[in-house]
């Protein structure tokens, strides 16, 4: 028991949004966002400190072959902004989302705030396709692929919030790091 965290026991921070900083892994929830790679077998790289590193560790190896099995009838790599559900396997949640970010290497592009808006999107809708109640996203791209937190922070938000106008799904924007959990209160803070 690793210090398991239930979703229920957090509090609002305006109707339907949550915020939370801790580790994803131990959240009790009905689904978490994986930040994946286009290759949706984890990450290559042992011991590395991505989320997607981190998901796959601690959901087991039935995570990673449930992964091989929809890449390997998919046939393709995973396009950038859409989404796939697996079990959440060992993990308290009961499903993973994964969904490909946008990888920055330069300016951000409107293609990049695009594909980054359309990654909750599709986690959002798949959710919902599976009736899922309650959704925890991690800050998607802005590790590894680069994507400036506090612009990527902004278009979480405002994708969330124009999302459940006409959705119940209660959303969690989990973080990690301080500087990402001040960005998400200054801007849950304000009503747009």
């Amino acid at each position: 028991n690793k210090g398991l965290v239930d979703f229920h026991d957090l509090k609002e921070k305006e109707h339907g949004i949550y915020l939370w900083q801790g580790d994803i892994t131990a959240l009790k929830i009905d689904a978490i966002v994986n930040a994946a790679n286009s290759q949706m077998l984890g990450c290559f790289c042992p011991c590395h400190g991505c989320i997607d590193n981190a998901i796959h560790t601690f959901a087991g190896v039935g995570l990673r072959n449930a992964c091989a099995g929809i890449m390997r009838r998919q046939g393709h790599l995973e396009q950038t902004g859409s989404a796939k559900i697996t079990s959440g396997y060992n993990l308290p949640a009961r499903y993973v989302i994964h969904t490909v970010g946008p990888i920055i290497a330069d300016a951000v592009q409107e293609k990049d705030r695009r594909a980054l808006r359309a990654c909750y999107l599709s986690s959002m809708a798949l959710a919902e396709q599976y009736e899922l109640e309650s959704v925890a996203f991690c800050c998607i791209s802005t590790g590894e692929f680069h994507f400036p937190n506090h612009l990527a922070a902004e278009i979480a938000v405002e994708t969330v919030r124009e999302y459940q106008k006409s959705s119940n799904l209660k959303v969690v924007f989990n973080v990690f790091k301080d500087l990402d959990r001040q960005i998400y209160e200054e801007l849950l803070g304000e009503r747009q």
